[in-house]
């Protein structure tokens, strides 16, 4: 035998003897988001190919005469789910942020909110500012009755309860209340207890690679970082607490995998020396609320009083006393040995890593680009996205500026693509200290901003 032979023989035993190595929590904590159904299915494969009988005419039409990978990419973005980036074929299977469970459905995760796409990039971690829930749930239910197929939790729920009103955002919030309603603060389950009162409101999805500089969630800071916390949302009746528990090792992972995130690079070109000035004015005028960044990173959480701040109060008052309490005796809190602040005051002022993607802003998403936050007079009263594309410009989503929902708009379906700054809970007032600024300092922030 060659000696050749011999090397690469001896090279192939001892590749197969050496250990693979040794999948960390975070890597491990992905794998479960992937793999791990945590909800029961809200629906499967044949249903998701029959959605598009639910469009309205020209998409139907157009549905209708494609091919079917292409009519499965045609679905994902009518709804703004993301194709998974790490599949064969994105067209088959669910998308991210649903996986298989052992009936043949799929089951949604976190990864439908916080797996989003911008500038042509799909981003675990990136808010999903594309989704648009309540109309993908619609259509769910109206398919399951033609198709005789039972329906799912969220097909009921979301007949009184809505899951969305504005495309990119969720009425999360209101879901935690609800589940946690019928649990006491062992996670037993009282069904017999009556439904709370609900202030229904949409809510912007933060980014997660920001959850590793906090000590507190959520954009009133209430409630402590810890992995329970993140299990909220699993708390559906039918899941016990001895099952709750059993999932605990799982979700301690994927908070370090959360954790783990770091933000996408600008995808753009930078004036390095306008960002250097601009770094100059984000120091006197931004820095005491959200921190200093690169070499002297500093980061205060600081709650910014909702007297100073001026935005929108309606997610600051939906959370009731109730929810509050409840978190700070439970299990969720570790029974208080976990900080749960009763009484917020105000709003984060959250880290800006990555800010440049993670439009649009403010915590209901009512301000569609960096431009717009830096000049509050010249935010739009109503917006839609017109695009794709990313806004280089001004720093966020392709936008129509309107003064109203047009009265073509007639369909609920439809009124969810316009952003209503009018309607409750999503005023885009407030964080007004930008005024402060002249032009040139604004221009110069703005491409600061792009850096981080």
């Amino acid at each position: 035998m060659p000696r050749s032979h011999l090397v690469i023989i001896c090279l192939s035993i001892l590749s197969a003897a050496s250990p693979a190595p040794a999948e960390d929590a975070a890597a491990r904590g992905y794998r479960w988001l992937r793999t791990r159904p945590y909800l029961p299915a809200d629906f499967d494969q044949a249903v998701f190919d029959r959605l598009w009988t639910n469009w309205p005419a020209p998409d139907r039409k157009k549905a209708s005469a494609a091919d079917q990978a292409t009519r499965r990419r045609m679905t994902l973005d009518h709804y703004g789910l993301m194709p998974d980036p790490d599949a064969k074929d994105p067209t088959a299977g669910p998308a991210l942020g649903h996986v298989p469970v052992a009936s043949g459905g799929w089951a949604m995760n976190c990864l439908t909110c916080h797996a989003g796409r911008v500038d042509g990039r799909v981003i675990p971690g990136l808010p999903n500012t594309h989704l648009d829930l309540q109309t993908l749930i619609e259509d769910v239910r109206r398919t399951k009755i033609k198709m005789l197929k039972p329906l799912s939790h969220l097909d009921i729920v979301s007949v009184t309860l809505p899951l969305s009103t504005t495309r990119g955002t969720t009425n999360s919030v209101v879901f935690g209340i609800v589940l946690g309603n019928y649990r006491d603060k062992d996670m037993v389950v009282h069904l017999y207890r009556r439904p709370p009162k609900l202030i229904h409101h949409d809510m912007d999805a933060p980014p997660l690679w920001n959850v590793r500089h906090k000590t507190a969630l959520y954009c009133d800071a209430f409630a402590p970082k810890n992995h329970r916390v993140l299990m909220q949302f699993m708390l559906l009746p039918s899941t016990s607490p001895k099952r709750l528990t059993s999932w605990e090792p799982a979700f301690r992972d994927i908070l370090a995998w959360i954790e783990s995130l770091r933000p996408p690079k600008y995808s753009g070109a930078v004036d390095l020396g306008l960002a250097a000035k601009g770094r100059k004015i984000f120091s006197k005028a931004c820095a005491t609320c959200h921190g200093t960044y690169g070499s002297t990173r500093s980061y205060p959480q600081r709650v910014v009083a909702i007297e100073t701040i001026g935005t929108d109060p309606v997610r600051l008052n939906a959370l009731t006393p109730n929810h509050r309490t409840w978190m700070k005796t439970g299990w969720l809190s570790r029974y208080g040995k976990d900080k749960v602040v009763l009484k917020p005051s105000g709003y984060l002022a959250p880290p800006l890593d990555g800010i440049w993607a993670t439009g649009p802003y403010l915590h209901n998403g009512s301000v569609p680009t960096l431009w717009h936050l830096l000049h509050p007079k010249e935010r739009p009263v109503v917006w839609r996205r017109t695009s794709e594309s990313f806004d280089h410009e001004r720093v966020g989503l392709v936008i129509e500026a309107l003064d109203t929902v047009p009265a073509s708009a007639k369909s609920a379906r439809s009124r969810r693509r316009y952003f209503d700054t009018a309607r409750p809970g999503k005023s885009a007032a407030g964080h007004l200290f930008p005024d402060k600024l002249t032009e040139a300092e604004k221009r110069a922030v703005l491409e600061f901003l792009k850096t981080l």
